[in-house]
């Protein structure tokens, strides 16, 4: 492998973190030599350091942010809406019709909504037909509707869909457009938004056939949103926490104690509707597919290598022995949000944004409490470290079959999308028609029609055709200026990346063993196996990929570093 430059790319956070889950999703297999798939062999990509992404020319903001924070991880934020100011003054003129497919969740809003007519006028008259499909299968189907040619013009993938694909860089370059050719160099006359998408958007957006060509890389997406931060959190019920007397926990033993002064198993209370993929952090097991760097012993060290694994699993093996975990937690099944709206449970892990959602839930009469994040936790006095992504979102993919002018015509689309908070273009997008999907409300911010709320805001529709020039934290004044604050506090326990630069899936032997270890913790947690077998599941992993990995994961890591 040629050596990779540094760059600034930070890993997606996942669920099942740290290489104690199956692999991460977020991982693209690499054409190991032109034309030979090497699947099972792992693969890394350099993500930055080409000289062939679109120059960089920042887009001036209309409109300054009230909270000026460090993006990606800290953005900046609004707690107050802005009059809108047009972005795209100079209009093109479409007059192609596309297909575009996309997921949703939920109901499938009805394309006959004047919404899509008015936004289609808005940016030039192209008209970009949606292809819904249903989110909950969509990563998986995908892969049919590729190898098949039946996507139409263009797909949305988001980066955790990637990994339901047995060689996604096999798929990319076989059935994607190559963008290079159009986008390189100064595009900024023309498409001035994506001109200011930031370069780490591009650098993500390139897929080799040959790592060791570099004439092979070339731009084969067009990038969602850049975002970063905290993507998960374990939020609580501070009203109830209230209510019992008990203080917010800063450690993992105060975690513990007052996880056993709220429960009450034979009454229907539990801390926690479950518990797993975000324990890692609590015990500082991080590193990338639970690989980490040892200076000391000048080697690549696995979490289960590591006395804090073992710390951890014998603490879930605690709150299941306590009764504070819901007795079905096992099954996967339970709708925690649900339980801890209701009062269930005190604690659920879950994406930051509920946080937000429950806010919005309350001040509708719709929920009662109030939920908020724990601070960032440590066991036995460390250092607490918290798990943050910075990177694109997901992709939109065009077809290999479309004409050179066609896709210059898409692009005009996706740079109309990039416009961001505070211009009329992301007002419509996002909120729709005045009067028809959203009003104002006594403080001049927008707010959601009935017919709003399951036409636009449910579903993705054309917001995440392409990602803005910059996002921001905005909504609710009270609630941006608490996630702004809280943000702040994280920043410096976030987890080192000692692949940063690189995008890297393991071989598939270790995805495998990953995968066993995986469900043999659970086994262990929710009390179906002794704690006495931990040594033997741990030699399981080892001697069934984690072991032959080491060398793999120990070059990626030379071949940025450079030791």
């Amino acid at each position: 492998m040629a050596s990779p430059r540094p760059s600034s790319l930070q890993r997606r956070s996942l669920f099942k973190a740290a290489g104690i889950s199956a692999a991460g999703a977020a991982g693209l297999p690499l054409i190991a030599s032109c034309g030979d798939i090497e699947a099972g062999s792992g693969s890394a990509q350099v993500t930055e350091g080409f000289d062939f992404l679109p120059t960089y020319e920042e887009w001036p903001l209309p409109v300054q942010p009230d909270l000026v924070g460090e993006p990606p991880n800290h953005p900046s934020a609004f707690t107050s809406y802005p009059e809108p100011v047009q972005a795209v003054t100079d209009l093109p003129s479409g007059s192609g019709t596309y297909e575009l497919t996309v997921p949703v969740w939920g109901d499938t809003p009805s394309n006959d909504d004047p919404y899509y007519a008015t936004v289609t006028d808005a940016w030039g008259g192209t008209a970009v037909n949606l292809r819904h499909a249903d989110g909950v299968t969509y990563a998986e189907t995908s892969v049919q509707w590729l190898k098949a040619d039946e996507y139409g013009d263009g797909i949305q993938l988001f980066g955790w869909m990637l990994g339901s694909h047995s060689s996604f860089t096999e798929t990319v370059v076989n059935n994607f457009y190559d963008l290079t050719e159009i986008l390189q160099g100064d595009i900024a006359e023309r498409w001035p938004l994506l001109a200011g998408l930031p370069s780490s958007s591009w650098g993500q957006s390139v897929w080799s056939k040959d790592p060791a060509d570099e004439t092979t890389a070339a731009i084969y997406g067009i990038p969602m949103n850049f975002t970063g931060g905290q993507g998960n959190a374990v939020m609580v019920r501070i009203d109830l926490l209230e209510a019992e007397g008990l203080a917010m926990p800063t450690t993992v033993e105060e975690l513990l104690e007052v996880s056993r002064a709220w429960s009450d198993d034979a009454n229907g209370k539990w801390a926690f509707a479950g518990l797993d993929w975000f324990v890692p952090q609590w015990f500082g097991l991080g590193g990338t597919d639970g690989w980490n760097w040892d200076p000391d012993q000048k080697k690549m060290v696995h979490n289960v290598e590591r006395p804090e694994f073992t710390e951890m699993i014998e603490f879930r093996r605690l709150l299941w022995d306590e009764k504070l975990i819901h007795p079905d937690a096992p099954t996967g099944t339970l709708d925690a949000g649900a339980m801890q709206q209701a009062g269930q449970v005190l604690f659920t892990q879950d994406n930051i944004g509920r946080w937000n959602e429950y806010a919005l839930k309350v001040k509708k009469g719709e929920a009662e409490g109030e939920i908020n994040p724990l601070p960032a936790l440590a066991a036995k006095g460390r250092e607490p470290i918290v798990y943050m992504a910075s990177s694109v979102d997901g992709w939109t993919f065009l077809n290999k079959n479309l004409s050179r002018e066609q896709v210059e015509e898409i692009l005009d689309v996706a740079n109309w999308c990039a416009a961001p908070y505070g211009t009329t273009e992301y007002q419509l997008l996002q909120y729709g028609v005045e009067g028809e999907h959203f009003t104002l409300d006594p403080d001049g911010n927008p707010v959601y029609t009935e017919l709003g709320s399951k036409l636009i805001q449910a579903p993705i529709n054309y917001k995440q055709l392409c990602g803005q020039v910059q996002t921001f934290l905005t909504g609710d004044p009270d609630m941006v200026a608490a996630r702004f604050e809280y943000n702040a506090s994280i920043q410096q326990y976030a987890a080192p990346n000692a692949f940063e630069g690189i995008r890297i899936e393991g071989p598939a032997d270790f995805k495998a063993a990953a995968q066993t270890l995986w469900d043999q913790q659970s086994d262990i947690a929710y009390g179906r196996a002794e704690l006495s077998s931990i040594p033997d599941m741990i030699a399981t992993f080892m001697d069934n990929g984690g072991e032959a990995a080491r060398q793999y994961y120990t070059d990626a890591y030379k071949a940025v570093h450079g030791e």
